[in-house]
This record gives structure tokens, sequence and C-alpha cells, in this order.
């Protein structure tokens, strides 16, 4: 229960920060254009708060529904306006000035990820040494030479401070089925030149896991003890077992580890099995049923959770810290690529070469957000970034009703000499209103079958 309140927090927290930053730029640069501003609402439906403010009188707004937020402007399409407040109306202002406007909220997203890189990178973020503990037999990494104990020193020229590092940039290069080179420092302290040929790699690879399963080499893992850290609905917890409990035995056979544990009640799918555990030092019973699911052509148990990891030793600890301009730059680079990446990413799931269980809905981002915020202020505001990042390249897609779609009209606008009709408008309005339903209703999908199933 307490984490489902964290997660719910850190959501509700995380979307009020994002829709004002987004909703601040078209409010920011509608001033500064002369449009007078109406209503800047967080939130959509009825007014939880209001208050009214500046000389104009704006409606400041909390709205019920968190999952969005709007800049009302003063606009002739809309309602009537006075004579001696034309002037200040949104639709009597030049083209270049509503194209700013449109655009506002999307960069101010962008600026917002760089900011809290930039903060992040100059505070400094605990992560872990870039040193190879093992590589997977037969995969791209043992055919480019790595070999356990190598140290990453950097990937095409690019320094590699911690083991996530430069994940984003391996993430561009596979999709772009490039040779990457490495320069490592092997057990011995020898330096040594790699090349990891990326072209034979399958594109659904591209994810996570790219590193550990598409490419082959693990880094340092802290160890999985067999304590329940975290638990979805499910099996277990619906025989009563909770987050915390340690597992002793299945069907009287002793658990010595994670690994173990997971053998043991994979064996049984869709049959009960009996479980010990250990709950703040009183040992109890429980009856469970594992799901039946398909892997493969196998089918194995699972009771939907997750392990506590042991504690990670110092030597294996590394603090990830750039100065103030470095810190800047590498906040650029980072927003940059990671737009890039969600454009790339979205037409793949066009083309059908990424699945488009990719798309996350809300369920998904606050369990994200909760974890983030448990873990601690850094991984949080890292967490805001990516989010806002996301939320910026979707809003610039050319979908009517989003501010791509208004920028598309003007472009058209721009073009043709005159605005779109408002037939046109209606029917595109209609159109991206669809899309978004179904956008929606996809992600929710998702979030649930990753819940469920």
């Amino acid at each position: 229960m307490m984490d489902l309140f964290i997660y719910a927090g850190a959501f509700v927290v995380a979307l009020g920060i994002l829709i004002t930053v987004h909703e601040f730029g078209h409010f920011w640069v509608a001033r500064l254009a002369g449009v007078k501003v109406l209503r800047f609402s967080v939130g959509f439906g009825k007014p939880l708060w209001m208050r009214r403010i500046g000389k104009d009188e704006m409606e400041l707004v909390i709205g019920a529904f968190p999952l969005g937020g709007y800049v009302k402007m003063l606009d002739e399409t809309e309602e009537k306006v006075s004579p001696q407040e034309i002037h200040r109306a949104f639709n009597r202002q030049k083209l270049w000035k509503r194209m700013a406007i449109v655009t506002a909220g999307p960069m101010f997203n962008f600026l917002f990820a760089i900011f809290a890189y930039w903060m992040v990178y100059s505070i400094g973020i605990d992560g872990i040494k870039p040193e190879v503990s093992k590589v997977v037999d037969g995969s791209l990494a043992q055919q480019a030479g790595f070999r356990a104990g190598d140290v990453i020193q950097s990937i095409d020229g690019k320094e590699v401070q911690s083991w996530d590092h430069r994940r984003l940039y391996l993430f561009q290069r596979a999709l772009d089925n490039a040779l990457v080179g490495f320069e490592v420092r092997d057990i011995q302290g020898n330096a040594k030149s790699l090349k990891l040929d990326l072209s034979e790699l399958p594109v659904e690879e591209v994810n996570a896991g790219l590193l550990e399963r598409g490419i082959g080499l693990i880094g340092f893992f802290p160890e999985p003890l067999p304590v329940i850290g975290a638990m979805e609905p499910g099996p277990a917890a619906r025989a009563g077992l909770k987050v915390g409990d340690r597992l002793l035995a299945v069907n009287h056979q002793p658990v010595d580890s994670w690994e173990n544990l997971v053998a043991l009640i994979s064996r049984s799918p869709g049959t009960s099995i009996h479980i010990l555990a250990e709950r703040d030092g009183e040992r109890l019973d429980f009856e469970v049923t594992p799901d039946a699911v398909s892997l493969g052509e196998k089918t194995i148990g699972r009771i939907n959770i997750r392990p506590l990891f042991g504690e990670i030793p110092d030597e294996a600890k590394v603090r990830v810290r750039f100065g103030t301009g470095e810190a800047l730059v590498e906040g650029i680079g980072t927003t940059w690529a990671m737009s890039v990446l969600t454009l790339e990413m979205l037409y793949r799931m066009l083309k059908l070469e990424v699945s488009a269980r990719n798309i996350s809905g809300p369920i998904t981002i606050a369990q994200y957000a909760g974890h983030s915020a448990k873990v601690g202020f850094e991984q949080f505001v890292l967490f805001l970034a990516i989010i806002s990042i996301s939320l910026g390249v979707l809003n610039l897609l050319p979908i009517p009703v989003l501010d791509g779609g208004h920028l598309m009209y003007y472009i058209i606008e721009a073009v043709k000499g005159s605005p779109v009709s408002e037939r046109f408008m209606v029917v595109g309005q209609q159109i991206g209103v669809a899309m978004l339903i179904g956008l929606m209703v996809l992600a929710f999908y998702n979030d649930l079958t990753r819940i469920f199933l």
C-alpha cells in the first residue's frame, strides 16, 4: 500500500512539473508576443483551485484530471473580442508569432531536459564501474574480443565514466548497424582497441537490455537475494506474500539463491506449491499456484515477484560528474540524442520493425516515477528529463490537436498564402482525436499486459 502512495504521489508530482513547464512555454512566448492570456490550467475538468492574477486577471487553475493542461488565449475564432483588444487576439498575430507560441511548449520541455541533465551531471550521480564481469558465449562481444575484466575507457573516442554512461549512444549506433570502436584496458592493465560489429544485430534487440542481451556484455550486478524486493499483482500477492519476505523453501526444498528459487518455481506452471517464508523473524507457510507462462517452446511457472539486491561494494562504484561547461554540453547532447532516438523508434514502429509493446502508458510511467523517487533525487530528475523529452517529441508530431498539428496548419498557410479552411481543421481534429485515443488504448493495453500477463 505504501508503494501505491509513492507511485501515485511521484506520478502526480512528475506530471505537474512537466505540464507546468510545457504550458509556461506557451504562456511566456504568448505574453512576449502581446497576446492576452485568459487562463493557465494544469489539468483538465472541474477546477480544484483557481485564482485570478495580474492586471488582465488571468485565471490560474488546477484541474481535477492531471493528464494535461492548456493555456487559453484571447481568440476571435472562439469568442467575441472587443474592438479595443483585437490587437491582443491570438488569431490577429503574424504567422511567425503564432508559430513561435505553438512551438514554445515543446521547446520548453527540451530546455527543461537540458537543465535537468546539466544539474545532475554537475552535482554528480552514482554509477557502476565500466568493467566487464562476463562475456556471453557466442555473442557479438565475444566475437569482438572482449574478455572478463576489461575496463571500457571510451567508445568511438567518447569517454566512458560508468557502465550506463554511453548506452544511449550505443542505441543509436545499433540502429545504424555501425562498426563501433572501443578502447579498453584488460585485467593486466594493457590497453587494447576492439571493433564491435553491430550490422547483424536485430532491431528488436535495441532496448534497455541492449548491452547484456543484444551485445553480450555483462557488467557488475549486485547479487539478487531470495528476498521479495518488489511484486506485481499475481499469484504471490494473492497468496499473501509481501515485499521483504525471505523465501526459505519451495515444496520443502531449501532455497539458497534467487536463481535456485526461480528454478524451483519454474517447474510448477499451474500447479500449487508450498512456500516457506520468513517475515520479521517469524516463519510462515503459503500455498501458491504459479501462472503458466509460455517461453518459446517451454511453459514455466511465474508468481510475479522481483528480487531484493545485495549491496554494491565500494570498489565497484564510481561517481559520474562533469564541470559546469562539460555538464551543459553533455545535457544538450543527451537531450538531442534521446529526441532523435525517440523519433527513430516511432518511425520503426510504423514500419513494424519494432514492437508497439515499447509504448508505455500512465501505469508504467507511474511505476517508473515511484521507483526513481525511492532510489533518490538524481534518478527522479533523470526520469523527469526522459519524460519531458518524450512529451516534447510527441507534441511536435504533425497530428491535429497537438502542437505539431497546429504547426502543420501554419506551414500550409505560409505555403498557400491563406489559412486552411474551417472544414479542413474540423476533419483534421477528428482524425487527431481518433489517433490519440488509439495511442492511449494501446498504451493502457501494454501497461495492463505487463502487470497481469
